[in-house]
């Protein structure tokens, strides 16, 4: 027996506001694992999810597979829109789901877990962070500030976790994002500049993975999962056109789950994954294999 074996790791996993997502989902298999797990959420969202949290709305999908209930050590309050608070606007650091979380910002949650757990606690960085604020829009009608703002949550946030979480990081650290088909092909409808965020991320990738592993030792991996029906993915407007054409044309039919992504999250945090850094890990039934559309000719036909 091959085990994943993640007992005395510590994770953060940054971009958790509810179960429905890849976050929960890479969260969830980590604590499957054995390691013990922080969370980094949202402010707007984080009072609504602590309150599901608290009330029970979620006790189903905090059941592990042996029983036990998924605990998170900490949850932290991060928009990583902003490195510190010297960045953040006066009308945010005002509104009243920012004003009371303290410093939100990257280097606020790296000190809070300095204070929280010491000088170097974590072996393994998730970040399952994007946002498009014109996603719906075509990128010739993207303004200015909605790509520049969906690169810089959707991508530079990573660069900017490498490089404040790098030197929290234990021998052997991980640090993993999530990517899409879009950032290699032209997805219609995929806009507002998410397609250049997550292309930026994937080659962010390759270079952080020699930058900071010379630096820091650690391995940085991105995963380009297939489409999924989250609560945050429902803001394309068409994401379940997106999952029926994936399901008719990749190599395997079978329905995508959350947990095929955290499987292939807690493998890529493991020491099996020692030598593996700097790639973009395909966890999409085979979608991006494909260099055409399967015809409803081809799908009815027997294959001997």
């Amino acid at each position: 027996m091959l085990p994943i074996d993640l007992r005395g790791k510590r994770a953060f996993v940054a971009g958790v506001s509810d179960d429905g997502g890849f976050g929960f989902a890479i969260a969830k298999s980590l604590a499957e694992a054995g390691a013990s797990v922080c969370l980094g959420s949202w402010p707007p969202a984080l009072g609504i999810f602590q309150k599901l949290l608290e009330r029970g709305k979620m006790d189903a999908s905090m059941v592990l597979a042996d029983g036990r209930r998924l605990e998170f050590e900490r949850i932290y309050a991060l928009d990583a829109a902003f490195d510190t608070m010297a960045d953040v606007p006066a009308d945010i650091r005002e509104n009243k789901r920012y004003k009371e979380q303290g410093d939100f910002t990257i280097q606020g949650v790296v000190e809070r877990f300095r204070q929280d757990f010491g000088a170097r606690p974590l072996d393994i960085v998730v970040h399952s962070l994007a946002n498009g604020p014109e996603v719906k829009n075509a990128l010739l009608d993207t303004s200015r500030q909605g790509y520049l703002s969906a690169v810089s949550v959707s991508a530079y946030s990573n660069v900017s976790f490498a490089r404040n979480f790098g030197p929290m990081m234990r021998a052997g650290g991980s640090f993993l994002s999530l990517t899409y088909m879009a950032g290699e092909r032209a997805i219609p409808g995929y806009g507002g500049g998410m397609s250049t965020a997550k292309a930026a991320l994937e080659a962010d990738t390759r270079t952080l993975a020699y930058e900071a592993g010379r630096r820091f030792g650690v391995r940085i991996n991105t995963i380009s999962a297939g489409p999924y029906a989250s609560r945050a993915a429902s803001a394309i407007g068409f994401i379940d056109m997106m999952i029926e054409y994936a399901s008719r044309n990749a190599p395997l039919t079978r329905k995508m789950e959350a947990a095929d992504v955290g499987h292939a999250a807690a493998f890529l945090a493991s020491p099996l994954a020692a030598a593996i850094t700097g790639s973009v890990v395909y966890v999409d039934n085979g979608y991006h294999a494909m260099g055409m559309a399967v015809s409803p000719e081809a799908l009815s036909t027997p294959t001997g």
